[in-house]
C-alpha cells in the first residue's frame, strides 16, 4: 500500500467518510453498520482521547503478547522472565478493563475499522 493510499484510509476512520476514496462520506457514517468513528463533540472529547488512546495501547499489549507467546515456544525466556512477563501482561489487561469500565466503554469499542483494510485489531 501506498503512503498516500495509507494516508487517505487514516483520513477516512478519522472523518468517518466511510472509506470512499474520493473522501465523500455522504452523511452519518455513525448509523452505518459496524463502522465506528471518533466522535467531535465538545461533550465527549475526554472520552473519545481516552478511546483512541486505549485502542493503541490494546494493540500494543497484543503485539507485546503475541512476541512473548513466540519467546516462551522457541525457549529464549528463563522461568523467572517468562513469570515476570506473563505477570506484567495480566496487570496490563486488568488495568485496561479498569479504564474501560470507568469510561463505559467495551473490548470492541476499541477497534478501529479501517475500511478495505478491515478492523485494526485482530478479533480475539
Amino acid at each position: 500500500m501506498s503512503g498516500e493510499a495509507l494516508r487517505r484510509v487514516v483520513e477516512d476512520v478519522a472523518l468517518g467518510t466511510g472509506g470512499d476514496p474520493a473522501g465523500h462520506g455522504g452523511g452519518d457514517v455513525a448509523g452505518k453498520a459496524g463502522r465506528s468513528r471518533i466522535d467531535l463533540e465538545p461533550d465527549t472529547v475526554e472520552r473519545d482521547l481516552i478511546k483512541l488512546v486505549l485502542t493503541v495501547v490494546e494493540l500494543l499489549r497484543q503485539l507485546m503478547e503475541r512476541q512473548a507467546v513466540r519467546r516462551f515456544d522457541t525457549g529464549d525466556l528463563t522461568e523467572d522472565q517468562e513469570e515476570r512477563i506473563g505477570l506484567t501482561l495480566m496487570l496490563l489487561d486488568d488495568r485496561m478493563a479498569e479504564l474501560r469500565d470507568r469510561y463505559g466503554l467495551r473490548p470492541e469499542d476499541l477497534n478501529l475499522d479501517l475500511g478495505p483494510l478491515g478492523p485494526l485489531l485482530p478479533r480475539e
